[in-house]
């Protein structure tokens, strides 16, 4: 019997895959469960427009992350650090300084994709990665300053 997932299972679907499975799991687990439905014409109506949908609201999410990659390229964002002998560092910036920073220039960012390859802890000019999307990564300018 041919099923939909609905849900993802370990080891034997994800959501959205269609598959081939014997008829008594199909009917005893995975529909009574919820798990997965049956794949007739109208589940596959019903399975396809879905799909669609989601690939459009997708779509309109990359060009807005698109959008947002150009503005944050354009920013430089300044971070005033304290500083020791020989204009040493005091530790380093974290990626939540970088978030409150960008707060105060109106964007909201969650720390999480903000990708520090290296610590910031020498002044100057630093490229941090952002990651917006799976597709899409920005290079957003930071600059310590004392």
């Amino acid at each position: 019997m041919k099923v939909i997932f609905i849900k993802d299972l370990k080891n034997q679907g994800k959501k959205g895959e269609i598959k081939e499975v014997k008829d008594g799991y199909a009917t005893n687990f995975l529909i009574k469960n919820n798990y997965a439905v049956v794949a007739s014409e109208s589940n596959l109506k019903q399975y396809n427009a879905q799909k669609s949908k989601e690939e459009l609201e997708e779509n309109l999410y990359i060009k807005e992350c698109e959008k947002l990659k150009e503005e944050l390229e354009k920013l430089k964002i300044n971070i005033k650090v304290k500083v020791g002998k020989e204009d040493k560092v005091f530790g380093s910036v974290s990626t939540k300084q970088i978030v409150s920073e960008l707060k105060k220039q109106n964007y909201t960012i969650d720390k999480n994709k903000i990708k520090l390859d290296t610590q910031l802890s020498s002044l100057g000019t630093h490229i941090v990665k952002i990651e917006l999307h799976k597709k899409v990564l920005a290079n957003l300018k930071i600059n310590l300053i004392k």
